[in-house]
């Protein structure tokens, strides 16, 4: 059997990697191949190209970059007429995976979405994509699958695939000793694994760092670099910000604000930290699952910001806030797009309190974590919440139970017999036209 991948984030290609292996496990000849990242090569995947190189966020991105998606889409379409596949396994990424499903659809071959995009929330017009070109969605969430079923298509809850991830990490103990041997409460920032979402939110991150190190001095920070190109996109931030504040002079020694820049280290910084700071998206999910209080920030430009307002159908981009809140969606966006987002902030459902934005939000963030540092009751309540969500959700499995479905589903397709050459193009094979060897081998089979 062999099971064509597409999966264009990072956090995709590492969901489709645990999925190939579960794969692979059940049926040793299996064969994964193409479109990921280093995560899926590693797991045996054979990758036609790393498409996790053009993880890329909003329109004009996408359109600088569409002569690339379009070649890409090309080729696979090649691929699915030359060497069809059994099945096709999309991974998040809908901008490029839907033209992926369109043209294994147009050759007849089964899709399936793991993780599928979160058009419930953003964009749920997809709906009509979705009936369309995917035969199954194998859903995060639990209320996605009802969700999906409810609008005609064939939707299955298997479990968020990221605690898969997350319980299968291993500490580095050395790094943590060391750690743990310096002063000060540790406050870990996030600011994403995309480049663009580091470039928008870092900054914001780091004010909020001065304020709270003005207001906690015994506080010490870590910024979490998925690569070593963002830690030089941080490390030039930190610079600028220290240049700033020493301009300003208006809160004291902040030049000397502690901060570290680290990179691949986003595991041991989020169990070492007293409370994070990070942006939205599935790294809350490491955050529930090693219980740590955090504040959400989610910052994009003013035209985006108003495109979000007319679109967004959910009160909470936040996954596990959508976990936990008891109203998920609203029937008009603008009802949650104001700029003042302190009323949610009371839902005693919200455990992360999440600002999805265009403007400064430093004073919030710092507010929330200074709360945290200086209430231990309220910090251990929050605690205790957490570890009540993480035990009912983020015991793992997914990618077990997404390979259970896709082989219970997918069906080998039936071997390809070429026409002998002396028979004209069009002519119907069966056993009365072919050579007797063929015949033989296809009564075998």
């Amino acid at each position: 059997m062999r099971i064509f991948f597409s999966a264009g984030e990072p956090s995709g290609d590492m969901h489709a990697a645990n999925l190939i292996r579960q794969l692979q496990a059940r049926d040793p000849n299996l064969q994964a191949v193409g479109y990921g990242g280093p995560e899926m090569a590693a797991a045996g995947c054979e990758l036609h190209t790393d498409l996790t190189a053009l993880a890329v966020m909003w329109i004009v991105r996408v359109i600088l970059n569409l002569h690339k998606f379009l070649h890409l889409v090309s080729k696979a379409d090649r691929y699915f007429r030359h060497h069809p596949p059994d099945a096709v396994v999309l991974v998040d990424y809908p901008g490029f995976n839907w033209w992926i499903a369109r043209r294994a659809k147009a050759h007849g071959i089964p899709v399936f979405y793991y993780a599928p995009p979160q058009i419930w929330a953003w964009a749920s017009w997809r709906i009509k994509k979705m009936r369309r070109f995917v035969d199954h969605v194998l859903c995060s969430l639990p209320f996605e699958a009802r969700w999906f079923t409810q609008r005609g298509c064939k939707g299955a809850f298997v479990g968020h695939p990221y605690f898969d991830e997350v319980r299968r990490q291993q500490l580095d103990e050395t790094f943590l000793a060391s750690e743990r041997s310096k002063q000060g409460r540790l406050i870990t920032l996030l600011p994403g694994s995309r480049t663009q979402e580091v470039t928008q939110n870092l900054a914001t991150m780091l004010k909020a760092a001065t304020l709270i190190h003005a207001a906690a001095p015994e506080t010490r920070f870590a910024i979490a670099s998925f690569k070593a190109s963002q830690a030089k996109i941080a490390r030039e931030f930190l610079r600028k910000e220290k240049e700033r504040t020493r301009e300003r002079a208006a809160l004291g020694a902040c030049a000397e604000l502690p901060v570290e820049v680290l990179v691949k280290r986003t595991p041991e910084l989020i169990h070492l930290a007293e409370c994070c700071i990070a942006v939205s998206g599935s790294v809350s999910l490491e955050l529930l699952y090693q219980t740590k209080p955090t504040v959400i920030v989610y910052t994009v430009g003013r035209v985006a910001y108003w495109l979000q307002g007319k679109f967004r159908r959910v009160r909470y981009i936040t996954l596990v806030n959508l976990l936990t809140a008891k109203e998920i969606f609203v029937e008009h966006a603008n009802a949650v797009a104001g700029a003042s987002l302190m009323a949610k902030q009371e839902d005693p459902s919200v455990l992360f309190p999440e600002y999805l934005t265009c403007e400064d939000r430093s004073q919030e963030l710092a507010a929330h974590v200074l709360r945290w540092l200086n209430d231990r009751a309220e910090y251990d309540r929050l605690v205790a919440r957490l570890a009540q969500l993480k035990a009912e959700v983020g015991h793992g499995g997914a990618a077990s139970q997404a390979a259970n479905y896709i082989l219970a589903h997918c069906r080998p397709r039936p071997a390809k017999v070429r026409r002998p050459h002396y028979l004209p193009a069009g002519t119907v094979l069966d056993r009365g036209n072919l050579p007797e060897q063929q015949r033989s081998s296809k009564q075998a089979a």
